[in-house]
């Protein structure tokens, strides 16, 4: 069993304005039409099996999907699957999107990882979701994607406070906090070996190839998307 992953960017659709022009979120107030268009040009360039998305709330429920064809989108931030002929999607313009995959058991992973979800483990929780499906954590390897940075991360003296105090100093430089290495970190402490996380440099507020609520507000949604090959 193989493993692909990819990471979007704002480029390669037919969305306009703010959206432009490749947004792959219905909930942004972007035009449905040019949504659907995207998300069907999306599947095609890359030969996908049929995507799952997720209802993303900033917390920390994680689905296991059996089937693409669902009737609601799952209200949740990851999602998990042993099946071959599904793709799972995590959309963001800001916050971490994390794939994760499990190439000799067959068990992948899409993880929407913001602030909450980050101060929630959300990773770490997902990972023993996997190994409940019978992936082993010494075999998963991770991918988290373009985010925002810690040149650009900045939060109230509350939010760096609670930061600090449960997950240490290290993570935040004055009121800038680095979710990539705290994702990083917590995975590593799960049992994930630090050379299977590969780690996106760029920072989404300093790339304008890619969308960034914090630098536009109103703007679309690149995804990760994780999916196997028998």
């Amino acid at each position: 069993m193989k493993a692909l992953t990819l990471f979007t960017d704002r480029w390669g659709g037919v969305s306009e304005g703010a959206y432009q022009n490749f947004n792959l979120a219905f909930h942004v107030g972007d035009d449905p039409k040019a949504v659907a268009i995207n998300r069907q040009i999306l599947q095609q360039r890359h030969r996908t099996p049929p995507i799952v998305w997720m209802e993303q709330v900033h917390g920390d429920t994680i689905r296991q999907i059996q089937n693409a064809d669902l009737d609601t989108l799952p209200a949740c931030d990851a999602l998990v699957t042993d099946r071959p002929d599904i793709a799972l999607a995590v959309m963001v313009a800001d916050c971490l999107p994390i794939l994760m995959a499990d190439e000799t058991n067959g068990i992948i992973a899409a993880v929407h990882a913001g602030r909450n979800g980050t101060f929630l483990r959300i990773a770490p929780k997902t990972l023993r979701r996997m190994s409940e499906l019978g992936a082993d954590t010494g075999q998963i390897r991770v991918r988290i994607g373009p985010a925002i940075g810690p040149c650009c991360y900045e939060v109230d003296e509350k939010i760096a406070h609670i930061a600090k105090e449960n997950f240490g100093d290290r993570y935040a430089n004055g009121r800038y906090l680095d979710l990539k290495a705290l994702n990083r970190d917590q995975l590593i402490e799960a049992g994930i070996k630090p050379e299977y996380i590969e780690i996106s440099p760029l920072c989404t507020r300093c790339h304008k190839d890619l969308f960034s609520y914090r630098r536009e507000q109103k703007t679309g949604r690149f995804a990760g998307l994780v999916w196997l090959e028998e």
